[in-house]
């Protein structure tokens, strides 16, 4: 049986390259700050703002472009 630091060891903890370009993205565009979770399918994006969700909802294609994904992406407010 394997010990925790033996399994953590081979754990890559850097952020992966979409939630960082989404995020960047967000912060460029709109000044803003947004919570980027990732999934195996998905890309659940959070942000405290309605008008902000709405805003990057209407701009889904430039955000999957920039982040260079084909994954769907979810917007929740929260």
């Amino acid at each position: 049986m394997d010990n925790l630091s033996d399994i953590l060891s081979h754990r890559d903890f850097d952020t992966p390259p979409e939630v960082t370009a989404i995020k960047d993205y967000a912060r460029r565009h709109y000044d803003s700050d947004v919570q980027v979770t990732l999934q195996l399918r998905s890309i659940i994006i959070k942000a405290r703002s309605a008008a902000l969700i709405t805003t990057l909802r209407l701009n889904a294609p430039a955000i999957q472009k920039a982040a260079d994904t084909d994954k769907r992406l979810v917007f929740r407010i929260g």
